[in-house]
């Protein structure tokens, strides 16, 4: 007779699905100060488990072990021994090592006391598992276990991080709680396969902060700064990396460099423009004549060939093709049968000096900018050579693969921007990456089958800390990370930099920092962003200084042990914008007084400068932290910019003070009457219709105001006669009176990433025919394209459309689903011309 199902046991499943991360956004927890039934001893009344590998494992599987010794100690103040070959003492060890490189695992799995399914054949995999009498007078030992070299250094660094040692312990101080116990859980802990193969970071960017960063503090961007950056990618997960290379070369400057990448596990590349391993620099240093294919074709020969000699049998991706020097694009002339003869030479280099056929060495190529065009207009290169396809440098994907096309053996991977210098604006000084957009658009390259590569240009690293980890965890499992957990990813991701008892306050915090930074861009903002007259500006400032006010509580209640990594990662940023929104305000209000002779004039001048030395006042107390740690970090100008490049200091702008007697205000001129409207959010929805798989999906906290809304599956074929029962969203509303209407639609800066001739919806209102809109009528991905830099300078399309309403009161507009990958955020009915403002009418609800 079956047994009932009680109320517990569904508890009890509820809770296994919490600890096993189906229902969670990061994997579930197996250590514990805590002993449990079957749990392995790491540390305990001050003695820690022994540590042991292999001579004969890879030095890096060493190095890590090394690091998980220290590790120890920092949680537990105990430092465990760590011997290599020799069996330690004790009934309980900690075995460390390689499938098919370590004797120790090789041991294992030939005595049927470790099972290798799951990790054979695997890339990047490991385990963590408790094993019975593993070896001779050892009782029991917890066993990590990797397919390859960077599969047990990822497991490694993640036991590390299970005690509470974040990856960002060195590069945000980030301080790690003390614990008196470290029990691992019993059962096999692993994470599986990564879902992206290589994941990885760029450098790029770099002067004047992290450039004068590392030459105080290592003398230059060297082998001693790479150490660092090395270990973090390895303890986020991560194991690629384009160098800094505005000024450096990674192979030049420091022949230890490159070695010391291999021996840490690092896959080495170089930038999109940098074809055969060799940076910009090397060109500018060794190169001979001019960088033009045409005419100095042997020379360009000899200079890339030494690039593979000097790749050897470090693990590399080796870009292929070529744009114009400085990342510039080629001439005018440039046609793709030169292009393609130029990768084919590349390729046959490849071949001779490495003594295998080119298939076997991984290659890019990457469709940046005018690079897609080529693509476009028939230029191919070989199957094995992974597509990089690109965004368009403000986080908004260009292109994707048509799906059901036929698969290519290197696959397809994308090159994604944190930060950025072009046009229309750079964007550099603090992170303004809102993770719900990161996820939308990456979710698109996921399901689109783009999975071979991710790399992330990141700037100077800092401060994009946070973007950096979400970045590499989804890269990793995309599965786990829904569009509904990003919050709770943040939340977890606060716990473990700080703690449970303010996680869920600093990951709000995190959360909204970064939306209203993506609103606009610091380095676009002006006294002219917002709109005085409607009281924009006041409601955005304000929401600014709650956010600082709610910020400075949080860091009175913390220990001083956290102050540094909290004033890093999360204050500085919200005082250093809430300042700087304040500014422009401050002067938009002064040169508003100084037009009608007001007498706060000079006052509100006054108020500005003192904000002004207050954002110098912030970076001298980012530099401080530390002892100094970070002194440079935070170099970067934002203030006084006049076109796309970045201003060479600093620039207070222009205020107005008043010598003159006050003259009495003018009255101001009647208003004409506004015209009535209706604002919603487009989360707020009265009714969703899906239909034929197709199903609408909110995307929470996406978008300058509130939410987003889109639809799943995001490869599913277009819906090209939208109406009847096909895929719509319905909002209730009502206007007072008949006639013409305008309804405006704010979307998402979503490009047309599939080709043809843009991404369309629908809009009706009532019982009219849907009209059709396309996103991308006039709008190329494109510096000089005014649709585009307005669209990405505004972080918003708007698109309208006209209708007529028969008779007023409530009505109901339906928006329609059309093509794939549409993100909705706001909509707005109006009878008439709407207030200038930026953000667009805030909600109003029925009217």
């Amino acid at each position: 007779m079956p047994m009932p199902f009680h109320r517990s046991a569904l508890l009890s499943l509820l809770l296994l699905l919490l600890l096993t991360g189906s229902a969670a956004a990061q994997p579930a927890a197996y250590i514990s100060a805590k002993k449990s039934s079957g749990s392995f001893p790491l540390a305990v009344s001050g003695k820690a488990a022994p540590l042991y590998a292999s001579a004969q494992d890879w030095p890096g599987v060493l190095r890590a072990a090394r690091d998980l010794q220290a590790d120890i100690n920092r949680v537990t103040k105990t430092t465990p021994t760590f011997t290599i070959d020799n069996v330690p003492a004790g009934p309980e060890v900690v075995l460390i090592g390689t499938l098919g490189k370590s004797p120790l695992i090789d041991g294992l799995v030939q005595a049927g006391k470790l099972d290798a399914a799951g990790l054979a054949g695997k890339w990047e995999t490991f385990v963590v598992q408790v094993v019975e009498k593993p070896l001779p007078g050892v009782a029991r030992a917890l066993v990590i276990a990797g397919s390859d070299k960077r599969g047990t250094i990822y497991g490694i660094y993640d036991v590390s991080q299970q005690m509470g040692v974040s990856p960002w312990y060195w590069w945000a101080d980030v301080p790690t709680k003390p614990q008196k116990a470290l029990h691992v859980a019993a059962g096999r802990h692993s994470q599986g396969e990564p879902q992206v193969k290589y994941r990885g970071i760029f450098l790029n960017d770099e002067a004047p902060a992290l450039s004068g960063w590392a030459k105080e503090k290592f003398g230059g961007i060297n082998s001693k700064m790479y150490g660092h950056v090395f270990e973090l990618l390895l303890r986020l997960k991560g194991n690629y990396l384009w160098p800094a290379m505005w000024g450096n070369a990674f192979n030049d400057d420091d022949k230890q460099s490159p070695v010391l990448a291999d021996e840490y596990g690092i896959v080495m590349g170089t930038s999109h423009h940098e074809p055969m391993l060799r940076a910009q620099q090397e060109w500018k240093r060794f190169g001979k004549g001019s960088w033009n294919y045409q005419t100095n074709e042997k020379t360009l020969q000899d200079f890339w060939r030494q690039g593979i000699v000097n790749m050897g049998t470090h693990e590399s991706i080796v870009t292929v093709g070529m744009r114009g020097d400085g990342d510039e694009p080629m001439s005018e002339d440039s046609n793709i049968a030169l292009l393609e003869k130029i990768v084919a030479d590349q390729r046959r280099i490849i071949g001779d000096v490495t003594g295998k056929p080119a298939t076997q060495t991984p290659q890019l190529w990457a469709l940046y900018k005018e690079v897609q065009d080529y693509y476009d207009r028939g230029m191919r290169v070989p199957d094995d050579v992974t597509l990089l396809l690109c965004d368009d440098n403000w986080g908004n994907l260009r292109k994707l693969p048509k799906p059901g096309e036929k698969p290519r053996a290197g696959g397809y991977g994308i090159y994604y921007h944190f930060d950025y210098v072009g046009g229309p604006r750079n964007y550099k000084w603090v992170n303004t990456n809102p993770l719900p957009r990161i996820w939308e658009q990456m979710h698109l390259a996921h399901e689109y089958g783009a999975n071979q590569i991710w790399i992330v240009n990141v700037g100077d690293l800092k401060p994009m800390e946070l973007p950096i980890s979400f970045f590499l965890d989804y890269a990793w499992n995309p599965a786990r990370i829904s569009a509904d957990q990003v919050a709770a990813y943040t939340r977890q991701w606060a716990a473990r930099q700080f703690d449970d008892k303010h996680a869920e306050a600093i990951a709000d915090i995190l959360a909204k920092y970064a939306k209203y930074n993506a609103r606009r861009k610091p380095e676009l903002l002006d006294a002219n962003t917002y709109s005085l007259a409607t009281g924009e500006w006041a409601a955005v400032v304000a929401e600014y200084n709650a956010l600082r006010t709610r910020a400075e509580a949080i860091e009175k209640q913390l220990p001083a042990a956290s102050q540094d990594a909290y004033f890093q990662l999360v204050l500085h940023p919200v005082l250093a914008c809430a300042n700087l929104n304040e500014l422009y305000y401050t002067v938009a209000l002064n040169r508003e007084a100084a037009k009608t002779g007001q007498a706060t004039t000079n006052e509100l001048a006054a108020k500005a400068k003192l904000l002004y030395d207050q954002d110098a006042a912030l970076t001298r107390r980012y530099h401080a932290l530390a002892g100094g740690k970070w002194n440079h970090m935070m170099d970067q100008t934002h203030i006084g910019y006049t076109y796309w490049q970045q201003p060479e200091q600093n620039a207070m702008p222009a205020v107005q003070t008043l010598t003159q007697p006050i003259t009495p205000a003018a009255t101001p001129p009647t208003a004409p009457a506004p015209a009535a409207y209706v604002s919603v959010e487009a989360e707020n929805y009265s009714r969703a219709m899906n239909a034929g798989g197709i199903s609408w999906q909110r995307l929470p906290d996406l978008g300058r105001t509130a939410g987003a809304v889109t639809t799943f599956p995001v490869t599913a074929a277009a819906t090209e006669a939208p109406g009847g029962g096909s895929p719509h969203l319905e909002y209730r509303f009502t206007l007072a009176q008949a006639g013409p209407v305008t309804v405006h639609a704010y979307m998402a800066p979503t490009l047309n990433f599939p080709g043809g001739s843009g991404l369309r919806y629908a809009v009706s209102i009532d019982d009219e025919a849907p009209q059709l809109i396309n996103l991308h009528t006039g709008l190329v991905a494109d510096n000089g394209n005014r649709p585009w830099e307005k669209a990405v300078a505004d972080n918003i399309l708007l698109k309208t459309s006209a209708h007529t309403l028969a008779q007023p009161g409530e009505h109901v507009l339906r928006f329609w689903r059309v093509d794939p990958g549409v993100v909705l955020e706001k909509l707005v009915i109006s009878t008439g011309p709407l207030p200038a403002t930026y953000l667009g009418p805030p909600p109003t609800g029925k009217r």
